[in-house]
């Protein structure tokens, strides 16, 4: 007759059944079984808690980490993405420094991920992958490279449409100025740029697309007057391919936020264009 082979958790149950007979010493059962005295105590504890699931082999793997985020800057996280509905993982971050210390505040990553468990994070949608096109303005440090744009008008409250005109560093992406305009024109345009000139200085290159006032496709080497002035100052005037705003990416997606943020807080409560910038300059 062959010998039976016997699994661990066969042979747990047998160690219960012959300690509950009570014919046999813990010293005996554990000599039988070759198992120590406090493994004997530990199994016979587990069997009165649980039974006999209480044998079934457990997981040694931590209940909670020891590195875990802690509860309290948990709902700190969560109380400022309510209040700041529009800001991402490295915004609130830094506001977490007020409260806490720098050992305590957690990773971008971490704030990240607690934000997407709860459920506050606004999945992107994919686009598809496009080869960049040229020209393609990678400045390295400030004041090499300024970008320009009007954002797309809007209507007041006066029934006006305000252009606003935005400056911005391509590289740190300050935003110099967000000037409302009642027209997109020559004159208007080139008095905020010498007001802008005057107090931040002046760049290598300006960025800009082939709007009114930046360029023409139809121009020379698409030069407007505007440009030519850029020119005299020393600044050599860049466009970004017609059709192709992906270029000057990084003054889109201010634009994008700017809106976001902004403007439709205060669209209806000014009637100057004036007025109404300057209320959002002052906001960003």
């Amino acid at each position: 007759m062959p010998w039976k082979n016997t699994t661990t958790m066969e042979q747990k149950i047998e160690f219960i059944c012959k300690w509950r007979t009570g014919k046999y010493s813990i010293t005996e059962l554990c000599r039988s079984f070759e198992i120590s005295r406090p493994t004997a105590y530990k199994l016979i504890s587990r069997f009165e808690k649980q039974g006999f699931e209480g044998l079934k082999k457990h997981s040694k793997v931590s209940i909670k980490h020891p590195n875990a985020t802690k509860e309290n800057i948990i709902e700190s996280i969560l109380k400022l993405k309510g209040e700041y509905k529009l800001w991402d993982a490295k915004k609130i971050r830094e506001l977490l420094f007020k409260e806490f210390t720098h050992q305590e505040v957690p990773s971008v990553v971490t704030v990240h991920n607690i934000l997407k468990k709860n459920g506050l994070v606004c999945p992107q949608k994919r686009m598809r992958r496009v080869k960049p096109t040229n020209p393609i303005f990678d400045p390295k440090s400030c004041n090499e490279v300024w970008s320009a744009d009007y954002k797309g008008k809007f209507l007041m409250g006066n029934k006006i449409y305000c252009h606003p005109l935005t400056i911005a560093d391509s590289k740190s992406r300050f935003l110099f100025t967000a000037k409302g305009h009642y027209k997109e024109n020559l004159k208007s345009a080139k008095a905020d740029f010498k007001r802008v000139f005057r107090i931040y200085g002046i760049p290598k290159q300006l960025h800009t697309n082939n709007g009114s006032s930046f360029g023409s496709v139809r121009a020379i080497q698409r030069f407007t007057q505007l440009s030519y002035w850029f020119i005299e100052l020393g600044i050599t005037p860049v466009f970004s391919d017609p059709g192709q705003p992906q270029q000057n990416g990084r003054h889109e997606r201010m634009h994008r936020d700017l809106k976001a943020a902004c403007a439709k807080s205060f669209r209806l409560r000014f009637k100057s264009p004036t007025k109404a910038l300057k209320s959002l300059y002052k906001t960003v």
